[in-house]
C-alpha cells in the first residue's frame, strides 16, 4: 500500500509563483493546497488537517504573521515556514516568536525549501525505530555509532564524541537535509558564533575521513546545513 502524502497548506498571493511552487512540491510527493489570501488560508486550515504550512508574509486580507497566530489560537502545533521579500531582522524575529520553524527570503532555491520541508517533517515524525539505529552502511563504509567506529576501504577510525554524533545525524538525514541549528542545539547545546565555528571544524574532519571513498561527500546546502551524498557506483 502506498504511503499517504504529507499535506501542505501553501498561502501565496502571486498566482504564477504559487502555481509553480505547488507543482514542484507535488512532483516530490506532497499534497499541496494553494490559497491566495490569509482569510482563505485560515478557513481552509480549519476545515482539514495539514502537516505543514508555507505562508507568504505579505498576503492580502490577513498577513502571514496574523494567519499563523490565528492558526496557533486553534491549539494547533503545525510547523510553519514563512516566505518573504523582506530581509529585516525584526520581521524574522517576529516570525520565530510566533513559532516558525524556518524563514526564507525571496528569491530562493526551491530545492532548499524542499530540504527544509523534509527535515521539519522528519523531525516531527521519525520513521520507525530509525532514531535508535546504531550501525549504518553506505557505499564502502560501515559506521557504528555505539562503538564510535568508522570503517573505510582504507582504515578504521575511532571517532570523538562530537564526530560520532554529527556523523550519526548526517546518516539519519541522508539524502535529506540536516539543518545547522538542529545539529548545534542537539550536540553543542547552543547556537552561537563559537559553536558554529566548532561545528565547521568537525565537518572538515568528517570530510577528511570520508575521502577514503570518492563516492561519498558532505555537501553544503547554501550555508543552512549539510547533506550526506552517496553517489551511485
Amino acid at each position: 500500500m502506498k504511503a499517504a502524502r504529507n499535506r501542505i497548506l501553501l498561502v501565496e498571493d502571486d498566482v504564477n509563483f504559487g502555481s509553480i511552487l505547488k507543482s514542484y512540491l507535488e512532483l516530490h510527493e506532497f499534497e499541496v493546497t494553494l490559497r491566495q489570501d490569509g482569510l482563505q488560508g485560515l478557513a481552509t486550515y480549519k476545515n482539514r488537517p495539514f502537516d505543514l504550512c508555507v505562508l507568504d508574509v505579505m498576503i492580502p486580507e490577513m498577513d502571514g504573521f496574523t494567519l499563523a497566530a490565528s492558526i496557533r489560537e486553534t491549539g494547533s502545533v503545525v510547523p510553519f515556514i514563512f516566505l518573504t521579500a523582506k530581509t529585516l531582522n525584526e520581521d524574522q524575529l517576529k516570525g520565530f516568536k510566533l513559532g516558525a520553524d524556518d524563514y526564507i527570503t525571496k528569491p530562493f532555491d526551491t530545492e532548499v525549501l524542499l530540504y527544509k520541508i523534509r527535515a521539519i517533517l522528519r523531525r516531527g515524525n521519525p520513521a520507525g525505530d530509525e532514531s535508535q539505529q546504531a550501525e549504518f552502511e553506505f557505499a564502502n563504509m560501515v559506521f557504528n555509532h555505539r562503538l564510535r567506529k568508522l570503517k573505510t576501504p582504507v582504515t578504521e577510525y575511532s571517532l570523538t564524541g562530537k564526530e560520532n554524533d554529527l556523523l550519526r545525524m548526517l546518516c539519519l538525514s541522508q539524502d535529506y537535509f540536516l539543518h545547522r541549528k538542529e545539529a548545534l542545539l542537539k550536540i553543542w547545546g547552543e547556537e552561537n558564533y563559537f559553536t558554529a565555528r566548532s561545528m565547521d571544524v568537525y565537518i572538515a574532519k568528517l570530510r577528511k575521513y570520508l575521502k577514503d571513498d570518492p563516492g561519498i561527500e558532505i555537501q553544503n546546502i547554501h550555508g543552512d546545513g549539510y547533506r550526506l551524498i552517496v553517489k551511485d557506483s
